[in-house]
């Protein structure tokens, strides 16, 4: 389900990358701004709604489109149904054992002969907030797991691309990196501490919050839906061999330059967890974009001009 917050009235002229919309969902509490331009011509949820996901709430429309149109269109729009969590989760992702290790993967998309691979971290039972790039990527890439793949990671699933270009250049045929490890000695080890140490969803919420530029992004469902199951004693292992005392001590960034592979590195300025400077660290010739308004999940927090420069990249 989500809260809607709506912004504007009937007949204003939305503009591309206008606020038009708040929601709140078990994945987010966040702004949306409009990917396209046009008229609004109807309001049809109110703000404070609870609504289904996919629920119609508005129509854009040119003027020349007659009141009776739209009235047709509102009136026979039926919101598809709802998958269940778990019929979701099956649908969405798939499983392989690669050396004894269990990995999950999401499968989207339609040309296969354009793959790309995503690699983040997970700490949610429900990790639908990393889908909202898959989906933009999967408009004219298969995003899947291949030979040769573009490769797209966020913090530490940052690290990992960056460290397989580094070692297997001819399986890899670009890099974007969201926020990632890898690229310096710094590194805030109190958000995976907090995790370790945490004994309750309760305790966490100053810990995600270092996650936003803005903390008030946190939902409360966001805070319920982490992981505190299984993921303990993998990330005080994490936070002893990687980022102990504070500092990083693998650096696969500065090995990037060696694989001659295109790089896009996205970062938030506001980054709590690995600083933006890291960024200065590029190779040459990367390209390098810094929201200074975004904290460490800039692909949510700017999840449309960080789609729009993952499909420029892969496109390249």
């Amino acid at each position: 389900m989500t809260r809607y917050g709506g912004h504007g009235t009937e007949g204003t002229e939305i503009i591309v990358g206008m606020l038009i919309l708040g929601v709140e969902t078990d994945k987010i509490a966040n702004a949306v701004e409009a990917p396209d331009a046009g008229l609004l011509r109807r309001r049809v949820a109110s703000a404070g709604d609870t609504l289904p996901v996919k629920v119609l709430l508005g129509v854009r429309a040119p003027s020349s489109v007659s009141d009776a149109e739209i009235d047709e269109y509102v009136s026979s729009y039926v919101t598809p149904a709802e998958d269940s969590e778990e019929g979701e989760e099956a649908a969405t992702y798939h499983f392989v054992d690669v050396d004894g290790i269990r990995v999950r993967y999401a499968s989207r998309g339609g040309d296969a002969s354009r793959p790309c691979g995503a690699v983040h971290p997970r700490l949610r039972r429900r990790s639908g907030q990393r889908l909202f790039n898959l989906d933009a990527l999967a408009e004219k890439n298969r995003v899947f797991a291949l030979d040769k793949a573009y490769l797209v990671g966020h913090s530490i699933g940052g690290g990992i691309a960056a460290q397989i270009a580094a070692d297997q250049p001819a399986r890899v045929e670009s890099v974007a990196l969201i926020s990632p490890s890898g690229f310096g000695y710094e590194v805030n080890n109190a958000y995976t501490e907090g995790f370790v140490k945490a004994e309750s969803r309760r305790e966490l919420k100053p810990v995600v919050e270092l996650l936003f530029a803005n903390p008030e992004l946190v939902s409360r469902q966001m805070r319920d839906d982490l992981r505190l199951d299984g993921v303990t004693d993998a990330l005080a292992s994490l936070n002893k061999d990687l980022f102990a005392g504070g500092k990083q001590s693998a650096k696969p960034g500065g090995r990037l330059a060696e694989s001659g592979k295109l790089v896009l590195i996205v970062w938030g300025g506001k980054d709590q967890i690995i600083p933006a400077s890291h960024a200065e660290n590029a190779p040459s010739g990367a390209t390098v974009k810094v929201f200074d308004d975004a904290g460490h999940m800039s692909q949510m927090e700017k999840a449309n001009e960080v789609n729009a420069l993952l499909k420029e990249h892969v496109s390249r």
